[in-house]
C-alpha cells in the first residue's frame, strides 16, 4: 500500500512564523501560526530586525505544537519544505536555516518554495486547480495577475509599477490615523461609507494588465490635506470607501478582461489583501456572470501561513524540486524562474 505524503512545511518570509503539516497535498493536518502584529503595532510597520529576533524565539515551539496538533512524529515527515524568497532576507534566513537543520538532522529531502506560489496553492487546499488559469496575486508587497498552464509554471502577464494594494492600503491607513496593519481597518470603515469621493483609478495603457497605487495614494493624501485647508471635514468613512473602490474596480476589472483574453477555466484569488471582504465580493459579483470558475480561499488560508507553502512544496516535491544544504533566503526571489 502506497504510503501517504506529509510535508512538513516552514514560513518565515515576514512577520509570522508558521509550521504545518499537510497530507497528499491538500489535507491539512496542522496550520500553527504565530503573529507578531502587536509587536509592530507600534512602530507602524514591520520592523526587520524585530521580526527576526522572534522568529527564532518561536520557530521551535511552533514545529513542536504542529507535530503534536498532527499526531505525527517526524518518522512519517516525507520531505521538508520552506520558503526560500521573497521575503525579508533575516526573517527569511530563520526558517531557511530551520529546515536545513530539521531535513539534515532526519535525512529528509528539502524542497525549496516560492512564497507567491504558496499564496496561490492556497487554492488547492479547497479545490482543485484547472488549467489554464490566472491566480491575481494581492499583498503588501505583491499585486500581480499571474498565468499557469500547468503545475508549477508560472508567467506574470501584469505586476505593479510602484506600490502594491497593501502597501497603499497602509499608507492611506496611516493618513486616516488607523493602526497598523491598515488593510482590515479600511476595509470595516468602507463598508460603512459611500464612495462619494471622485479618485483616480489607474488603467494605464490599454492592452496592460500591470497595475499603479502610489496616484491613487497621493490623490487620497491630498484630498484630506485640501480639506483641512478648507477647514472641511470628510468622513473616514466615505473616504475609506472611496480608496477601496478605486483600487478594486482596477483590480477586478483588469483580471476579468485578463481571464478572456487568456481563455482561462478558473481564477484564483491569492495573498493577504484576498481577505478584503470588499474585494471578495466584487470579484464574485463579477465572475458570477461569466463562464471561468472564482476560487477564493477562506480568510486563514489568505494572510501569510505554512499550509499553503506545504500545498506548493507538494507539486515541487512531485516535479524532484529538491535543495541542498547550501540554500539560502533569496528576497528578490523571481516567481517566473521557479
Amino acid at each position: 500500500m502506497k504510503q501517504d505524503e506529509m510535508i512538513l512545511a516552514i514560513e518565515t518570509s515576514c512577520d509570522e512564523t508558521a509550521v504545518a503539516l499537510v497530507k497528499n497535498g491538500t489535507e491539512i493536518m496542522a496550520n500553527v501560526v504565530a503573529s507578531q502584529i502587536e509587536s509592530h503595532k507600534r512602530f507602524g510597520g514591520v520592523v526587520p530586525e524585530v521580526a527576526s529576533r522572534h522568529h527564532v524565539e518561536q520557530i521551535t515551539v511552533v514545529m513542536e505544537e504542529a507535530l503534536q496538533m498532527a499526531g505525527v512524529t517526524m518518522d512519517d515527515v516525507t520531505a521538508v519544505a520552506v520558503t526560500e524568497g521573497p521575503g525579508l532576507v533575516g526573517a527569511l534566513l530563520i526558517g531557511v536555516n530551520a529546515a536545513k537543520a530539521l531535513a539534515f538532522a532526519h535525512g529528509l529531502p528539502l524542497v525549496p518554495v516560492h512564497h507567491i506560489a504558496g499564496h496561490i496553492y492556497a487554492n488547492r487546499l479547497i479545490t482543485e486547480m484547472k488549467f489554464p488559469l490566472l491566480a491575481l496575486v494581492v499583498s503588501g508587497g505583491h499585486t500581480e495577475l499571474v498565468l499557469m498552464k500547468e503545475h508549477g509554471s508560472f508567467e506574470v502577464i501584469g505586476e505593479t509599477r510602484d506600490d502594491a494594494a497593501g502597501e497603499a492600503y497602509d499608507k492611506v491607513a496611516r493618513t486616516l490615523n488607523l493602526p497598523y496593519p491598515g488593510g482590515p481597518h479600511i476595509d470595516r470603515l468602507a463598508q460603512d461609507g459611500a464612495p462619494v469621493l471622485n479618485l483616480p483609478r489607474a488603467w494605464l495603457e490599454a492592452d496592460s494588465y500591470d497595475f499603479s497605487f502610489s496616484g491613487l495614494k497621493s490623490a487620497v493624501i491630498n484630498t484630506v490635506h485640501n480639506a483641512a485647508q478648507r477647514g472641511e471635514t470628510i468622513k473616514p468613512e466615505d473616504l475609506a470607501a472611496s480608496f477601496q473602490e478605486s483600487v478594486i474596480d482596477v483590480l477586478v476589472e483588469k483580471t476579468a478582461r485578463a481571464a478572456r483574453e487568456y481563455d482561462v477555466k478558473q481564477v484564483l484569488l491569492a495573498g493577504g489583501v484576498a481577505a478584503n471582504k470588499g474585494l471578495r465580493a466584487a470579484l464574485e459579483a463579477k465572475f458570477s456572470g461569466l463562464p471561468q470558475e472564482l476560487a477564493i480561499p477562506p480568510l486563514y488560508l489568505c494572510t501569510d501561513n505554512a499550509a499553503m507553502i506545504a500545498a506548493a512544496g507538494s507539486i515541487a516535491y512531485q516535479k524532484g524540486k529538491r535543495a541542498d544544504w547550501a540554500l539560502n533566503g533569496v528576497p528578490g526571489l523571481d516567481l517566473e524562474a521557479q
